[in-house]
């Protein structure tokens, strides 16, 4: 085991005791148990940002928007 220093924001530690407390665990069996759905959610083998490309040759159809609006579009949260 490898014994480590963190910060969390007061909400995300309240809540992490509280479920500690409830399900009659460890803080740190609670913070293990997190971190192992974490790396199931983000597996190795992601191209990092800066090598992603937009895929080409795919024909899913003539798209809606002008290539130049796609950057814009991504980052639309409405």
């Amino acid at each position: 085991m490898v014994k480590t220093q963190i910060q969390f924001p007061e909400r995300l530690y309240r809540e992490a005791k509280r479920i500690s407390t409830e399900y009659e665990m460890s803080f740190a069996e609670v913070v293990r148990r997190g971190l192992e759905e974490a790396i199931k959610a983000y597996p190795p083998g992601r191209t990092p940002p800066d090598q992603w490309e937009l895929p080409v040759g795919r024909r899913m159809g003539k798209s809606l928007l002008p290539e130049s609006d796609w950057n814009l579009a991504a980052r639309d949260e409405a």
